[in-house]
């Protein structure tokens, strides 16, 4: 019963744990918090990719809309090895 007391008073961030179930606790405590730091960090990373993703959808149709008011052939999207085909300038003859 005294352990079951010692247990409930002892803060879950004591450094220096009594026993074998206060160093559990601890240490469960650890990963814990461990793992909600590394999530808020993946969801971070994650809400970062898709805004680059959304700036670079809305290069693409800038770069594409400007080529299509330079009088340009339309932009060609998804060609092998990011190389655009098909986009130019009319010139005259040589």
């Amino acid at each position: 019963m005294a352990d079951l007391v010692d247990n409930m008073a002892m803060d879950k961030n004591d450094p220096n744990p009594k026993n074998l179930q206060e160093l559990t606790q601890y240490v469960q405590g650890l990963l814990q918090n461990m793992q909600d730091k590394f999530q808020t960090m993946s969801d971070q990373i994650l809400n970062r990719i898709d805004e680059m993703g959304n700036r670079v959808d809305d290069l693409e149709k800038n770069i594409s809309d400007l080529m299509t008011q330079a009088g340009a052939a339309p932009y060609e999207q998804g060609t092998p090895g990011g190389v655009v085909t098909g986009v130019g300038v009319p010139t005259e003859p040589r």
